[in-house]
């Protein structure tokens, strides 16, 4: 066994590494401890390269053991099942960061699992199994250039913290992943609440100074400890002959099928020239139609790039700042709670808003505390969206990747559950895209919220920002508004949404070894730029939160009881609450916390009729009090009793029911009659009424 175990200091917490000990078939592994967590970390590479692919096929796994909280895991089998959207999430921010490092040309199969063994609740397991995936690949055999190291940052009462705690976390006004290289920027993923420009720019700088300490002690005391030579693998490349020949023979040809305007009609001519170039190689190098495609790929990467770097003139034909025109449309669906339109060029989401009961807020099952979601985002991305005839399928981590991002873009200024008592559920249906759905959908999702009445506080837009970067000399052009190709071809795909007042989400996904401050820097000022211009155009459409929700919308009110009465509400064998429930017509949910909510659907007084009667029920009577009951017991000579609440009644004395004397009940009042009455009397026996009126 080749044990070692390093220590350094990430965010003031010590942080423990080792290596040797477990998982010795790997390539690289390590388990990184920082107090009573623990998260394992493995990477393995196949012998050789996957065939017939033409991409790098890495794949990355985070695991949430749910024996790493002491709990047992929920359904049928009792073990883990499909990964959660957070451990989706997880791995996704692990990937990011990894892959632009792998040499290109690399087509062996690499994984890499990171499993949560051990959680504590202030300290988050995922900052730990991203620098433990830097570590396992820096020190295996498996070509990579790393190292990498990755931080949460918070802002927490104005002072920037790495790694929060649950407290902290709590309390901060910004949730930023972050990871990078000891000189330059990798990737992005913030949530924050309407924070400045400068305040975000601030907070990526402050974990990149942490993140520079984190690389430098896995290069410089890791590394040459335990760390293995490097395999040589022959990577995958274009003969420079026939890259040449391509060149000369389709230079011209690509020139002309880039210059046009329209996406359909630079698609066909594009692959007019590919079958011509093709037909003409077909004889001279008849076995490598994949290079030749390839070496077409990167002379139209090269023109189009070319195009935009020294003309300033994107495909479409825009300024590097310009926008892609906007139309926008809202209540398109008259049975949806709230809904609409939104198009930007040739991406197209259709968006919907519904309301319900609190009950109705999404179950989680995970290794932090959180039990439910009230706020539920949702994106499909159908293969229509791109013309594409593919079969309709589940969710992946695309699609939970994008609803995630526009959820937490959205986030911060949905309302809490005490000024809009409903759980909320937004659904972003792309119809068509052609680049930054993603944002696209956060604009169509605050469209329909405000077309559904949610009273948002403030209007929410996002735009995605490119880069085309020349590496020999470090110039670079930012891109506003990035489209699918400019995506494809381009360096850098960074989204940020916000608010007119500041930033609630950002994300930033790479293609090169890291972006610099600077970059940064006009990519956010560019951004806001095309944010507002954004909002402007949204509001030109919905001006405003709808006065009214949808009369097909349930109409939801919330109060607090006190908790020991909960019982009284609900009754034996729930007999209480259900009578409620026929009798008015509603839905009643009551919280451990003696949080009611009411909901009614169609009749909205009838939710008040249910609060009435409940707060009867909850209600210590006084002397004086008056209610309005029903007659359900009559002693013929004594008096009547009369249930003003479920389950409590008190008596009318025959002697109060009216200004004369009268010989019976009966010539008053009968079983079933509807009375108001006041309490003038509380004794050991129970409560005295007189009767004020006969109401029915």
């Amino acid at each position: 066994m080749n044990y070692h175990e390093f220590k350094l200091t990430v965010g003031g917490r010590e942080v423990t590494i080792e290596t040797g000990k477990y998982a010795e078939q790997t390539n690289g592994m390590c388990v990184v401890r920082c107090g009573e967590t623990a998260v394992m970390v493995t990477v393995c590479m196949s012998a050789t390269p996957r065939e017939g692919i033409d991409f790098f096929p890495l794949q990355v796994d985070y695991e949430e053991k749910m024996f790493a909280v002491g709990k047992i895991p929920g359904g049928f089998k009792r073990r883990e099942g499909r990964a959660s959207d957070k451990a989706i999430l997880t791995a996704r921010l692990i990937d990011r960061p990894l892959r632009p490092l792998f040499p290109k040309g690399l087509f062996n199969d690499v994984v890499v699992v990171a499993s949560a063994l051990s959680v504590e609740p202030d300290i988050a397991p995922e900052p730990l199994a991203m620098i433990g995936s830097s570590v396992a690949l820096s020190i295996s055999d498996i070509p990579w250039a790393g190292p990498t190291g990755s931080v949460v940052v918070g802002l927490v009462d104005g002072e920037y913290v790495i790694n929060p705690d649950a407290a902290q976390r709590e309390k901060s006004t910004i949730h930023l992943n972050l990871a990078g290289t000891k000189d330059a920027i990798l990737m992005i993923e913030a949530g924050a609440d309407e924070v400045t420009n400068d305040e975000m720019v601030g907070a990526i700088m402050f974990g990149h100074n942490e993140i520079k300490k984190i690389c430098a002690f896995i290069e410089d005391e890791i590394v040459p400890a335990v760390g293995k030579p490097k395999l040589p693998i022959e990577l995958y490349h274009i003969p420079e002959e026939l890259d040449a020949a391509v060149r000369a023979f389709a230079s011209d040809k690509v020139e002309w099928s880039i210059d046009t305007f329209d996406r359909k009609e630079r698609e066909a001519r594009q692959a007019e020239v590919e079958a011509e170039t093709l037909e003409h190689f077909a004889d001279i190098y008849p076995e490598n139609t994949r290079e030749i495609k390839d070496s077409l790929y990167y002379l139209n990467k090269e023109k189009v790039r070319s195009k935009i770097f020294d003309k300033g003139i994107r495909p479409d034909g825009r300024g590097l700042k310009d926008v892609r025109p906007i139309w926008c449309e809202r209540h398109v669906l008259p049975r949806v709670h709230g809904s609409a339109v939104f198009t930007r060029g040739q991406t197209q989401t259709l968006t919907t808003c519904t309301l319900a009961m609190l009950a109705e807020a999404q179950k989680l099952e995970g290794l932090d505390d959180e039990t439910s979601k009230r706020y539920m985002h949702q994106y499909n991305f159908p293969g229509y969206c791109t013309g594409e005839a593919k079969a309709l399928r589940s969710p992946g981590r695309r699609e939970i990747g994008h609803g995630a991002l526009a959820e937490r873009a959205l986030i911060p200024v949905i309302p809490s559950e005490e000024e809009f008592p409903y759980a909320i559920r937004v659904v972003n249906d792309i119809l068509s895209s052609n680049g930054s759905s993603s944002m696209a959908s956060v604009c169509g999702s605050t469209m329909a919220l405000m077309d559904a009445g949610v009273p948002i506080k403030a209007p929410v837009a996002g735009v995605a920002m490119g880069l085309i970067k020349d590496q020999a000399t470090g110039e670079f052009r930012v891109l506003t508004d990035i489209q699918g190709l400019e995506d494809f071809l381009g360096d850098m795909d960074f989204k940020v949404a916000g608010t007119v007042n500041g930033i609630t989400a950002i994300q930033m996904d790479i293609k090169i070894k890291g972006i610099s401050e600077e970059i940064m820097h006009t990519a956010i000022e560019q951004a806001n730029e095309g944010r507002q211009f954004i909002l402007s155009k949204m509001l030109e459409c919905v001006p405003e939160v709808a006065p009214e929700l949808s009369k097909y919308a349930p109409r939801i009110i919330s109060f607090k009881i006190d908790p020991e009465k909960i019982g009284d509400v609900v009754g034996k064998q729930g007999k209480v609450i259900n009578s409620i429930i026929a009798e008015t017509g509603t839905k009643i949910d009551i919280e451990d916390d003696g949080t009611v909510c009411i909901a009614s659907y169609g009749d909205p007084e009838s939710a008040q009729r249910a609060k009435a009667i409940i707060e009867s029920i909850v209600h210590e009577p006084e002397v004086g009090d008056m209610f309005i009951g029903n007659v359900v017991r009559i002693l013929s000579k004594v008096g009547a009793f009369v249930e003003f609440a479920p389950g409590k009644d008190g008596m009318i004395h025959i002697s109060k029911m009216a200004d004369r004397r009268i010989d019976s009940v009966e010539d008053v009042l009968a079983i079933g009659d509807m009375v108001k009455v006041q309490i003038i009397k509380i004794g050991e026996k129970g409560i005295d009424f007189k009767l004020l009126e006969k109401l029915s």
